[in-house]
């Protein structure tokens, strides 16, 4: 195997890695003179702590950040190499989901994966979107919303005969119930925050 055919996929997969890695949430209640995120309410770097902040702006600057470093990652490597797509996507995914900056302790994936849905394939992120809010609205619980759109994509994308992205969707689709174990445990015992409560954990 030779040098190049391997360098550039390595490239595009730490790019996308590092892309991924960069917390927007930590970032911006800091600069905001929120506090460390990570020290309020659950801990998590996403959307959702930012807004138990009180800083609606913040939350949703965070939200839209996570999501647009999915995509643009994604965008990036397709104006150069489009057959490599996916990869950036797993190292973004996998950057948001375990930062280097932040000792691999990172957020949930669900705002990251709607950026990489819209990117590799819009309508699976057009249904990402819409059941997503739709579900939380209807709960009025954050991670069933999350949960319930990440479920979405593989969806779409085997409906649409893209068996790549379907099994890459897929993978997404694990990774984000399995970094809401804690809540799905909390929605059986019937102790997870709906969204606005004032409670210390998500």
């Amino acid at each position: 195997m030779s040098a190049a055919s391997w360098v550039w996929p390595l490239i595009v997969l730490l790019g996308g890695y590092l892309l991924g890695s960069v917390p927007f949430g930590v970032l911006l209640t800091r600069a905001a003179g929120a506090g460390d995120l990570r020290a309020i309410g659950s801990g998590n770097i996403g959307a959702t702590n930012v807004l138990r902040t009180g800083r609606k702006g913040l939350a949703a600057l965070t939200l839209l950040l996570d999501g647009a470093k999915g995509a643009v990652a994604v965008l990036i490597a397709g104006a150069y190499a489009p057959e490599l797509t996916p990869l950036a996507a797993v190292g973004a995914f996998f950057g948001h989901l375990y930062p280097i900056w932040l000792k691999f302790n990172g957020g949930k994936g669900v705002a990251t994966l709607l950026g990489l849905a819209l990117a590799l394939l819009w309508p699976a992120g057009i249904a990402f979107a819409v059941i997503w809010l739709g579900a939380a609205l209807l709960t009025r619980y954050s991670s069933v919303g999350g949960m319930a759109a990440a479920l979405a994509p593989p969806v779409v994308a085997a409906a649409m005969g893209n068996f790549a992205l379907t099994l890459l969707f897929l993978a997404f689709a694990v990774m984000v119930l399995w970094k809401h174990r804690a809540n799905i445990e909390r929605l059986l015992a019937g102790t997870e925050p709906r969204i606005g409560a004032n409670k210390t954990v998500g």
